[in-house]
């Protein structure tokens, strides 16, 4: 893992309900009271998602929890947070995103050089055969690290 990254949330079901075909990072526009609550890992990225709007991404349905010590400046939790990309980046994930069964999922929120970013992954959804794959796959290679970790005793 880099040195002075320090991650925050990570959407775990986004690589078993997703083929990820690119990752890219965007930095967020955030308030105090949002960045706090970061800091003390209260983020939750399940069924969030990034859309474009009049050349701006934006990410919805991320839920930061409120800070404790905020008070009457709290944040609302769930509400749309912009994301922060060149408008050539936004351009070309525009064109990506107007092909059939793309999305922009957040896989990653972490901080970057005291700066918070999350990694967006360009995803198609897969189907359920996919994911049987998926899980078919996983366990084999638990049963080899297993059978390699019995045989070395």
């Amino acid at each position: 893992m880099n040195a002075g990254i320090k991650v925050v949330a990570q959407n775990k079901k986004a690589s078993f309900q997703y083929f990820v075909e690119e990752k890219i990072e965007a930095g967020m526009v955030l308030t105090g009271s949002e960045v706090k609550s970061l800091r003390d890992g209260g983020a939750s990225l399940s069924d969030s998602y990034a859309t474009v709007k009049n050349d701006e991404l934006f990410l919805l349905n991320c839920h930061i929890a409120p800070c404790q010590q905020a008070s009457y400046m709290n944040h609302e939790p769930k509400r749309t947070r912009k994301l922060l990309l060149h408008k050539m980046q936004i351009r070309r994930l525009t064109g990506k995103l107007n092909e059939k069964g793309f999305t922009l999922i957040p896989l990653k929120l972490y901080f970057k050089g005291g700066r918070a970013k999350v990694e967006l992954g360009l995803c198609k959804g897969k189907k359920a055969f996919d994911k049987r794959e998926t899980i078919k796959k996983r366990e084999t290679k638990r049963e080899l690290a297993r059978t390699v970790r019995n045989y070395k005793r």
